[in-house]
């Protein structure tokens, strides 16, 4: 079991993460890919294309980004092969997909989680400015599923009213960024705790249907108060009183 706190501090932040870890996070995300392929009856050609996408597509939106290290699927000699493997071995042989109702509620969000720690882990590597840094992680954690919402048509689900899907992205960098770059925490229990905050926040906010805000409009509010603020402004004050007498 590796160590909870790095020996070599923050130095350890330009060693990127497992090879391993980077394959097995691009066969979850092609998997939750080819679980809506399944749901919406696609051919072989949906099911590897969306795959792909859920595979690969959040790395490559991240790489198109930073222009710094390549880009992963290409320079990857397994990534695209795994994420077609899977496409292909699933549609031909679909039946544990359909066993578990809600695997794609799981698979998709521990995707979100897994992509978030890729993301902020090589925006570390290159010494990326924090927010920088936050905005590559969530960007990874969503993109593969908003590129495949919009190649089937759909509106982005970040783009939707959710159960905080795109705010457990944020949270799950955010915790990765701060763990490795401040705490000192090494790089593979970052990531357990990182995917830990992702999909525990998604399922309290589905638990609680807690959804992002949508539709609002503090206008009326913010008027009202000027408004009140107006009016005292220009009431007019006390004649002070004249306690000189007459004589």
């Amino acid at each position: 079991m590796p160590p909870f706190f790095s020996p070599y501090g923050i130095d350890a932040i330009s060693v990127s993460i497992p090879y391993w870890l980077d394959l097995l996070t691009v066969i979850i995300g092609a998997i939750s890919g080819i679980l809506v392929a399944r749901d919406r009856h696609l051919d072989l050609v949906g099911f590897v294309g969306l795959g792909l996408l859920g595979g690969l597509g959040g790395g490559l939106i991240r790489d198109t980004m930073m222009q710094q290290g390549g880009v992963y699927m290409l320079n990857s000699p397994y990534a695209i092969p795994a994420a077609v493997f899977t496409a292909v071995l699933l549609f031909m042989f679909p039946e544990p997909l359909d066993r578990f109702p809600r695997m794609l509620e799981w698979t998709d969000i521990i995707s979100v989680g897994l992509f978030a720690v890729v993301g902020t882990d090589k925006a570390l590597v290159y010494h990326l400015l924090p927010f920088s840094v936050i905005l590559m992680g969530s960007i990874t954690g969503v993109g593969g599923g908003m590129l495949r919402d919009v190649f089937l048509g759909d509106i982005p689900r970040i783009f939707q009213r959710s159960n905080l899907y795109a705010f457990c992205a944020v949270a799950g960098t955010t915790s990765y960024w701060a763990l490795v770059s401040y705490v000192g925490v090494t790089k593979i229990w970052a990531a357990i705790i990182c995917v830990a905050i992702t999909v525990g926040l998604r399922r309290w906010s589905l638990k609680f249907n807690v959804l992002s805000p949508a539709d609002v409009d503090l206008t009326p509010h913010v008027m009202r108060s000027v408004n009140k603020l107006r009016r005292k402004a220009h009431k007019p004050g006390k004649q002070p009183k004249n306690n000189i007498s007459s004589k």
